[in-house]
């Protein structure tokens, strides 16, 4: 057990990277300008010699193991930042140790992966901890909620988990930046995959969760597929999220004479489905596709159910035999958590990085600047190779990845689940800027 789940009767923790703050190595390597007036959190959030960042991330309910993950990503990037790590140094070369010499300080809540919960803990944030920036979601509803509280507050976001085309779509705002894939980017990386290993003219089901992941992510597949394909849909069934039982759905999904079950279903939720789909049989009549893939899913699931079966993903630990950065990153997780990295992990680490590289770019604090820096859409170095921040919409151009289910006697060791197929380089994956509505609000 963690030393966060013994703590009871609090939903929020203060975390300090290596067991307690050190000492800023430097003095800050920034000034306030008189001419810049006071917004958001600044400049409370950055007088002193430490910064601090609010995470909200579902710690119990149906996301809660994504969320520990994401959490344990976010807790490796401050030691990191915090002491000058040469993996952050190869990611922001004037990190040496802090950001801009400040240390980096973690408070964390509970999220639930409630979108009101999320938006009343970061509020708290922002009003006693006066936090340079939020981070955290794994529910795209939740990364909706926060983009809103992020504008009207002018304190940046840095978007965990949110797979949803509405949060750099129509949905985005000028404070909120995402570096995760999404459901216009999966939909264009796997569909090619699924069309040269099935064919044209299939018939899909989909089990989809009623909110606004499952509705752009479904929407994207389908669309692909019968654009490109001559897929048909043939019934799309939409469940709420933690739905405790999936037979209703799948019983409509059996009788639908469906030739492939796309689970669009997240967390918990794609593990309980894909279980009683099993149990249904409809795992032996119909090849399962997974178009958004589930940190821990095929070791929840069990790789004999998973062999096979399609996914587009964000991360793979074995990516480390292709990118230095992600090999050195594998090996750190590791070695501090004794698991390889999930991908909501990565996504956690990668976020903070890089904001801490942006953050030594601007030179400052000060909102309106780091967000001018980001939007410069300078090259980063990363664990899948050199990205940029789209300046239109805040969305990182990276890759996607196919990977496919192994057969448990071809895994080499208990964590390898996952082949994988391809890396997608992610800009012929990406709409147009303005193609889900995307409208930039004001700096100020």
């Amino acid at each position: 057990m963690s030393k966060f789940e013994r703590i009871k009767g609090s939903r929020r923790t203060v975390l300090a990277a290596g067991g307690g703050l050190l000492a800023a190595a430097a003095l800050p390597r920034f000034t306030f300008a008189a001419e810049k007036p006071p917004i958001g959190t600044w400049p409370a959030c950055a007088q002193g010699d430490s910064v601090t960042i609010g995470a909200a991330v579902p710690r119990t309910g149906t996301y809660a193991a994504q969320g520990e993950d994401e959490l344990k990503g976010m807790q490796l990037a401050v030691e990191h930042i915090n002491s000058g790590d040469p993996l952050i140094k190869q990611i922001s070369p004037k990190t040496t140790k802090g950001v801009l010499g400040k240390q980096v300080r973690l408070v964390v809540a509970d999220s639930e992966a409630k979108p009101n919960t999320a938006v009343q803990e970061q509020s708290r944030f922002i009003s006693e901890n006066k936090i340079v920036a939020m981070t955290g979601s794994t529910s795209s509803a939740v990364a909706v909620a926060l983009n809103k509280l992020a504008q009207r507050e002018h304190v940046l976001y840095l978007v965990a988990i949110s797979g949803s085309n509405d949060t750099t779509g129509k949905d985005c705002v000028r404070y909120s930046f995402r570096q995760c894939f999404y459901g216009q980017t999966a939909a264009a990386a796997i569909g090619p995959v699924m069309l040269k290993n099935f064919g044209k003219n299939k018939k899909a089901a989909y089990l989809t969760p009623d909110y606004t992941y499952g509705h752009t992510v479904q929407k994207s597949m389908e669309d692909y597929l019968n654009k490109y394909g001559g897929w048909s849909t043939v019934t799309n069934q939409v469940a709420p999220l933690g739905a405790p039982d999936y037979s209703s759905y799948l019983l409509n999904v059996a009788n639908s004479g469906a030739d492939y079950l796309l689970n669009i279903n997240w967390g918990h939720d794609a593990v309980l489905s894909i279980q009683q789909a099993k149990q249904f049989g409809i795992l032996d009549r119909m090849k399962l596709v997974v178009p958004y893939q589930t940190p821990f899913l095929a070791k929840e699931v069990g790789a004999d159910i998973m062999q096979g079966v399609l996914a587009a993903t964000d991360f793979w630990w074995t990516l480390e035999d292709k990118y230095p950065l992600a090999k050195t990153f594998v090996e750190a997780f590791d070695k501090k958590y004794r698991y390889k990295p999930e991908w909501g992990a990565n996504n956690a680490y990668m976020q903070f990085a890089m904001w801490a590289r942006i953050c030594e770019e601007a030179g400052s604090f000060y909102p309106p600047d780091v967000i001018k820096a980001y939007e410069k859409g300078e090259t980063i170095p990363s664990t899948v190779g050199d990205v940029h921040f789209r300046a239109e919409d805040h969305q990182l151009v990276r890759p996607v990845i196919i990977v496919q289910g192994k057969k448990p006697g071809d895994m080499r060791n208990k964590e390898d689940f996952w082949e994988v197929l391809e890396v997608v380089p992610g800009a012929s994956l990406m709409q147009k800027p303005d193609a889900f509505g995307c409208r930039l609000g004001e700096y100020t």
